[in-house]
């Protein structure tokens, strides 16, 4: 188990081809992401709120500072990185917040992703249409 007087925790979230980098310090409750503070790297409270999620559901939302460095995929797959790679690095920090954590489902890596395109269709899996004459 980490000591919970630790300066600082690192961790990585990923999702799709999303990867956040995720830094945890002391603090008072700061999160910035790619530079700008996560209201306005994620507009949309629904993306902001994800963000939050795992801060909120330990109680830790005014204790911590969080830095994240987070690239590839579309803005939702981003928030879930930064959501993934949060609840990581909260459980590097202390091992006593990861009941809390899976139960939420913030530890699980959500393993689904684009499936490729096969030769001989359209898509993955949509074939040609069928033409009688």
């Amino acid at each position: 188990m980490v000591d919970k007087n630790s300066t600082m925790e690192r961790a990585v979230g990923r999702r799709k081809t999303a990867v956040a980098r995720v830094r945890l310090t002391k603090g008072t409750g700061v999160i910035v992401i790619n530079g700008k503070p996560v209201n306005e790297y994620f507009p949309i409270t629904f993306w902001e709120e994800k963000v939050w999620a795992p801060l909120i559901a330990v109680g830790k939302e005014k204790d911590m500072d969080i830095t994240v460095r987070v690239l590839g995929g579309g803005t939702n797959s981003q928030a879930e990185a930064v959501r993934h790679g949060i609840a990581r690095v909260l459980v590097k920090w202390n091992e006593e917040l990861k009941p809390v954590l899976k139960a939420e489902g913030f530890l699980t890596r959500d393993s689904r992703a684009r499936e490729r395109k096969k030769f001989g269709q359209h898509r993955a899996r949509r074939g040609h249409q069928w033409r009688k004459r």
